[in-house]
């Protein structure tokens, strides 16, 4: 006897069954839409797609319900793409549905998938994205000569930065002549010497919009030598373009922000350079300054003529020094020869005499004494007024006092 199993049991089994089977998974279904609703709190969208014979439930989540690009309704051929589930607490299966098109739609969409599958297996959106060129002398536009992306180019272009030039390559931008015509005016774009390439169009419906989608554009595109900014409709509308460019803008006035520097911030920035250069210029003259001022000193402490100046000074010091102690010793002389000269007058013989006192001449010499004098010499005696001369008649020896 088989073991009894739970309700959730079973469904949780079914479920398991149903993920693991590949199948099952990414399908896409033909039908007509019947008893749809929305859940107006959390925004999923429930309906069944019906054919002549058979009806399977559906459920489109609000996160891809959001990105809806048209309102579904009752009756409505639809292709719904997705993958087939197990409700569990109901144990029901349902498709999860993740992308819901038009039937008219379907066709193309799945062309569309098995191409864009083809261009990445061969690496064209994986390919390292070009800068694009910071200050543009050369901006080529490839876009319909009639649009308004020309005009709303333009404006951009010339007000953010007129320095660059904008050269128009007219090309048809849809219709059945319009891949080729891209094509062209890529290529001319392409040998025109331009550091970018802006290819745009405005908005429109998934049909106007499918020339970008072609693989010889597409190609074009990942073939140019000069980096490419796509902006092919509006910001909901994506082509194979967008992802084999260099740059994807949201549409062509954000092409033409992307592909030029605005010039106020331009003229910001070097406002800000111009203060921050003279700045770090007059840092460095002060260092510099400062570093000539060492050298200066540097130098003068080895400058042989600094060195001379010193000499020189320390000579005028010792030559002062000399004259100072030559003129101290010559008026230390002079007082000494002042001294003698008052001695020597004051020994003078005729300060002597001049006191009343007499010399005695024997022979032209002074006799200083009386031991020098004989009886009968001949002498001279000078005294005050004038001489005399004599004859020693006697002589008295030993007493001073006695004349």
């Amino acid at each position: 006897m088989s073991s009894i199993l739970t309700v959730s049991q079973i469904n949780t089994y079914i479920a398991l069954k149903f993920r693991s089977d590949q199948k099952l998974r990414g399908i896409a279904v033909k039908g007509e839409i019947t008893n749809m609703s929305r859940n107006r709190r959390s925004g999923h969208i429930y309906f069944s797609l019906r054919d002549n014979a058979s009806l399977i439930k559906a459920v489109m989540f609000s996160r891809q319900a959001e990105k809806l690009r048209f309102a579904p309704f009752d009756g409505m051929s639809v292709i719904a793409y997705g993958n087939v589930d197990v409700y569990e607490r109901d144990g029901v299966y349902q498709i999860n549905v993740t992308q819901l098109l038009p039937d008219g739609e379907g066709s193309a969409y799945l062309a569309l998938s098995k191409l864009k599958d083809k261009l990445d297996a061969l690496g064209i959106f994986s390919a390292p994205k070009r800068p694009i060129a910071r200050y543009p002398e050369k901006i080529a536009l490839v876009t319909s000569a009639d649009g308004a992306a020309v005009g709303d180019v333009t404006s951009i272009v010339t007000r953010r930065y007129p320095a660059a030039k904008l050269e128009l390559f007219p090309t048809l931008v849809q219709g059945a002549d319009a891949p080729q015509s891209i094509v062209k005016a890529l290529e001319q774009a392409d040998a025109s010497g331009a550091d970018t390439i802006i290819l745009t169009r405005g908005g429109g419906s998934a049909e106007d919009l499918s020339a970008f989608n072609v693989e010889a554009v597409v190609m074009a595109v990942y073939n140019c030598r000069t980096p490419v900014i796509s902006a092919v409709g509006h910001e909901i509308n994506w082509s194979l373009c967008d992802l084999a460019a260099d740059l994807r803008a949201p549409t062509p006035s954000g092409a033409a922000e992307l592909a030029t520097p605005d010039i106020v911030d331009m003229r910001r920035e070097l406002s800000a350079l111009r203060a921050m250069l003279n700045h770090c210029a007059n840092a460095k003259i002060v260092y510099f300054r400062d570093v000539l001022k060492r050298y200066e000193y540097a130098l003068s402490a080895f400058s042989v003529k600094e060195k001379l100046a010193s000499r020189q000074a320390e000579l005028k010091s010792l030559r002062d020094a000399i004259e100072r102690q030559t003129r101290h010793r010559f008026d230390v002389a002079e007082l000494t020869l002042a001294g003698l000269r008052e001695m020597l007058s004051s020994l003078s013989p005729q300060n002597v005499i001049s006191r009343g006192y007499a010399l005695v001449y024997k022979e032209g010499e002074i006799a200083s004494g009386a031991d020098k004098l004989s009886e009968g010499d001949s002498i001279k005696i000078l005294m005050r007024g004038g001489c005399a001369d004599a004859e020693v008649k006697k002589i008295n020896i030993g007493d001073n006092d006695e004349v």
